[in-house]
């Protein structure tokens, strides 16, 4: 009779084991499910931004990764930089309405990183030979992404090493550069371009680019309101000594 007994409340003790077993699984499943869905919802969040980066942020700054890492080539919004970068993004102005370049700020190569108005975008960035070799470099700026034609109206100033160059698209009937730019776009898709020789060893190019839309331009008319644009400048060491 006792054995009867004690087995049965080992039976009964197993059955509480079991259960408390089956919970405490259940528990951990539910908590590991949460967990992937917490990893799913960070990593397509940072897709998301990365993508949104990618096709509608308004200006983006690359280096050949190969460069980088084979000859020290690093941007940073601080001369005085403490970690090496291939990519900067600088930050986008919704809704930016047509401005006079007149009335831009007389201090915008003098803040780092970015520093945009209510209507412009300004960024200030360096370009740094970080490693032994002396290197020439170029540098070419594109459109990368323009909708509703608006690059019609828009004008670009780079400010290398404080010299100011101010560019817009070909006039819409042909005849040259608008009379408040510099100089023309190279092409459709081509801003400007740039090119430095015997960029010696921990040099730094200082650039700072300022994007509005001219509103003194002819141009720039209600057909360009919700256009969409996206710049990106990119270098490579084209020479190494």
């Amino acid at each position: 009779m006792a054995d009867t007994k004690d087995t049965k409340l080992i039976d009964v003790l197993e059955l509480r084991r079991t259960a408390k077993e089956t919970k405490r699984h259940v528990v951990v499943m539910r908590i590991l499910g949460l967990l992937v869905i917490l990893l799913v919802a960070v990593i397509s969040i940072a897709y998301a931004i990365s993508y949104f980066y990618d096709k509608y942020g308004s200006f983006t700054v690359k280096i050949n990764k190969y460069d980088m890492m084979r000859q020290g080539l690093t941007l940073s919004e601080v001369p005085e930089y403490d970690k090496t970068n291939s990519v900067l993004n600088a930050n986008i102005v919704y809704d930016m309405t047509n401005i006079s370049g007149a009335d831009l700020p007389e201090n915008l190569d003098m803040i780092n990183g970015s520093h945009n108005g209510e209507s412009y975008i300004a960024y200030t960035f360096y370009l740094i030979n970080a490693g032994d070799d002396t290197i020439s470099y170029e540098g070419k700026m594109t459109l990368e992404n323009v909708t509703n034609n608006v690059d019609e109206a828009v004008r670009v100033a780079v400010y290398k090493n404080g010299e100011k160059t101010v560019y817009g698209k070909t006039k819409s009937n042909g005849t040259g550069k608008e009379s408040d730019c510099d100089s023309e776009f190279t092409s459709s898709t081509v801003v400007m371009t740039t090119k430095k020789e015997g960029f010696k060893p921990q040099a730094k190019d200082k650039y700072t680019v300022v994007i509005w839309l001219e509103g003194n331009d002819p141009d720039c008319t209600d057909a360009l309101i919700g256009g969409t644009l996206k710049l990106g400048m990119d270098f490579k060491i084209i020479e190494s000594t």
